[in-house]
């Protein structure tokens, strides 16, 4: 077959074969892509058995629509040739991810979660896969768990029938010879009784086993051997052969291999939910008790309210330093710094943060003196783990951010790696006068407009001005203009500037995960998106809980149309700025594209408006979060309410561009399609031109076909 094309496909290699037929790598002559083409061979072709069992692999695995299970594209026959086509996974199959002595936890939960969820997906359609072994599962280069080959998947019966009849195996098994592969199955399977969804969760208890122990449940030298095993041996703990694992694994594959499908998980989701309760057992137990904290913004004692900035500066350099220890929950600068002027009882706030200990204090600064005070509050009992005060100068600022610090590990016990110690003690300038320009920078930059963007950007350049080797003023810079190119009114030399100042902030510090960030953004703005990619996985591998990488690199995703990646993505933005409200607002629109479930859909709405509506209760303000809530409300047909925010939103900043986009997204998703085009337009007009995130919203589809749409789009062409 290597060689040959069949329809436009020209085969290119074997990847491998089994009993519902060969499989091939070919190339896709009319849309340019690798596929699999899974063939039929003449001799089955000719089999009326066979035939029926491959066409309904076809209708079985197009069914499902799942990030975790591979992906059929179309089902063909050529030259008498039949053959179904299918996305191309670029990768290993799992039996090379079987390691001597077992796998750690959480290598096994990075497999195990993606493979139940799949499975999961198919059971909750009534899809059964009857032949789940690592061969059958693939770990794609990009780390995602794929499941392979539904070509004994079968609609499940209805039970009842099933206990009075053998008509349920029929087709099933050939000549005497059961279906699937001896050492995965389960009792019934080998036995030739009826096998419904909980012959999968044996089999999975089969793959659990053999990835945590690095070798099988049951084993022996014949196929008759194996099928004794199976129906009467009882195999060892997985924790007695792997002393590094928790008790709860050993239970929970126990549990997958009951011999009677009764005592198993009785469905895939209880097995979920197992594994997602044990990966939050193996999380508490790496963090020593107290090891959450928030820092709160330091107090201005100071006569001069400018200084607000300075306080909140401090606070925002400890979060970011200790954020950088592993084994450290740290809770955002959003999350913290929404108590700000508030009075608080710490107990409430603890609660709130879901932190064990809090950091505060105040500032008092004259001239050059300064006066720092900071406590350490123990959030169950309100009693101070540690407190000091300095009585310093400007210059000793930096001296004074890291003994702090130093003295928060020291009052939780916690041990730092030399890595974590020199990231806490890591001073991106020593000079005085350029931090403190940075600290301003920051202040106005969460503004997020035009003029706060503009000021912040001054700021950062006069941070330069005095250090020209302060690398984090030149990733702010670039982040300012991004942001101007994104939100406002960008023009030209803004996107130039971003890719000019992200370069060089990488020049002068390569292991800056900010700086890999800012550069991400600023090449995805050029359209050189796999660049950004590079940059976006650097930045999240120099600092996991970065959440701006997750964020942009979502967004980047969506304007490729990658919708898989970028809900991954803004998941993973999720976990790690829990009480942000954009990645969560984002989700649905990625979900609609991926056409879930619309139940899972609306879970998603309901939590990105209770986590908006938070937000919103601390900052009413915030017509970003009014409007993307405002999205989801009406998604929920909450439609008064939506609208009674959008106007709140409008009358706050009625010439914001990217405030216009987003309301036109809006009224499109209404069904109000001439306010969303006229408010589309005016958002163009005022500056807005992010045209691929126009052409990928989920959100205008219900305007997309109109002729006033294409002219608006053509006016992005047209300025650029």
């Amino acid at each position: 077959m290597i060689g040959q094309t069949l329809s436009h496909y020209k085969i290119v290699e074997k990847l491998g074969e089994g009993g519902m037929g060969a499989v091939y790598l070919a190339e896709d002559g009319r849309l340019g892509r690798q596929v699999a083409l899974k063939i039929l061979p003449a001799e089955m072709a000719d089999d009326p058995e066979r035939l029926e069992r491959f066409e309904r692999e076809a209708k079985v695995v197009a069914a499902l629509n799942h990030p975790n299970i591979v992906t059929i594209h179309s089902v063909e026959e050529a030259d008498g040739v039949r053959f179904l086509t299918m996305e191309r996974v670029e990768g290993v199959s799992l039996e090379e991810k079987v390691v001597p002595g077992g796998l750690g936890l959480d290598d096994f939960l990075g497999i195990a979660k993606p493979l139940v969820e799949a499975v999961c997906a198919a059971h909750e359609r009534g899809i059964t896969h009857r032949d789940l072994k690592p061969a059958n599962v693939m770990v794609g280069d990009d780390g995602r768990v794929k499941v392979l080959d539904f070509g004994l998947a079968k609609l499940q019966e209805d039970r009842r029938a099933a206990e009075v009849t053998e008509l349920s195996t029929q087709g099933l098994t050939r000549d005497g010879v059961v279906l699937g592969t001896v050492p995965y199955m389960s009792p019934e399977q080998v036995q030739g009784r009826a096998a419904d969804h909980r012959s999968d969760i044996f089999s999975i208890g089969i793959i659990f086993y053999q990835l945590l122990t690095g070798q099988r449940p049951f084993r022996g030298e014949t196929s008759a051997d194996v099928i004794s095993s199976i129906l009467r041996d009882q195999p060892g703990s997985v924790t007695s052969l792997n002393a590094h694992l928790p008790n709860h694994i050993g239970r929970i594959v126990r549990r997958c291999l009951e011999k009677d499908p009764n005592g198993r998980y009785q469905t895939a989701r209880d097995l979920l939910n197992e594994l997602e309760e044990l990966r939050r057992e193996a999380a508490a137990s790496e963090q020593p008790a107290g090891s959450s904290i928030a820092v709160l913004p330091f107090t201005n004692m100071s006569s001069d309210p400018e200084q607000e900035y300075f306080c909140e500066g401090i606070a925002e350099e400890l979060i970011n330093g200790l954020g950088r220890i592993k084994n450290l929950r740290v809770a955002s600068r959003t999350a913290a710094f929404q108590f700000k002027g508030r009075g608080f009882d710490i107990r409430e706030v603890g609660e709130k943060l879901n932190v064990g200990t809090l950091l505060e204090g105040s500032v008092r600064k004259a001239g050059n003196r300064l006066r720092i005070t900071a406590q350490l509050v123990n959030v169950a009992d309100g009693y101070r783990l540690w407190s000091e005060r300095y009585d310093r100068t400007m210059e000793d600022i930096f001296a004074i951010q890291d003994e702090i610090a130093e003295s928060i590990v020291k009052a939780l016990e916690m041990t730092l790696s030399p890595k974590e110690r020199r990231a806490i003690q890591n001073v991106a300038t020593r000079d005085v006068g350029a931090y403190d320009y940075y600290l301003r920078g920051r202040k106005f930059f969460y503004g997020f407009d035009r003029k706060n963007f503009d000021f912040a950007r001054r700021m950062y350049t006069k941070a330069i001005e005095l250090d020209p080797n302060y690398a984090l003023a030149y990733a702010g810079i670039a982040d300012c203009c991004s942001f101007l190119c994104m939100y406002a009114l960008g023009k030209a030399e803004d996107r130039e500037k971003a890719d000019e100042a992200s370069r060089k902030a990488l020049e002068l510090d390569p292991d800056l995960a900010e700086a890999h960030a800012s550069r991400g953004l600023a090449l995805s703005l050029n359209k050189k998106y796999d660049e950004a990619e590079v940059e976006f996985e650097k930045a999240i591998e120099l600092n996991s809980k970065l959440y701006e990488a997750y964020y942009f690199y979502a967004r980047v995703c969506v304007a490729q149309g990658k919708f898989e990646k970028a809900a991954e993505l803004y998941e993973k933005a999720i976990e790690v700025r829990p009480e942000d409200y954009q990645a969560p607002l984002l989700l649905p629109q990625v979900l609609v594209r991926l056409e879930r479930d619309e139940e899972e859909i609306s879970e998603a709405h309901r939590r990105a408006v209770a986590v908006t509506q938070r937000h919103l209760d601390l900052n009413p303000g915030d017509v970003r979060a009014l409007v993307l809530g405002a999205s989801s409300l009406m998604a929920l047909e909450q439609r008064d309410k939506a609208l009674a925010w959008l106007d709140q939103a409008l009358s706050l900043a009625p010439e914001e561009p990217h405030l216009l986009y987003n309301v036109a997204c809006v009224y499109a998703s209404a069904g109000e399609e001439e306010r969303a085009l006229e408010t589309l337009e005016r958002s163009v007009r005022l500056g807005y031109a992010h045209k691929s995130w126009i052409e990928n919203d989920s959100d205008l589809d219900s305007i997309r076909d109109h002729l006033r749409f294409r002219q608006i789009v053509s006016m992005i062409d047209e300025r650029e």
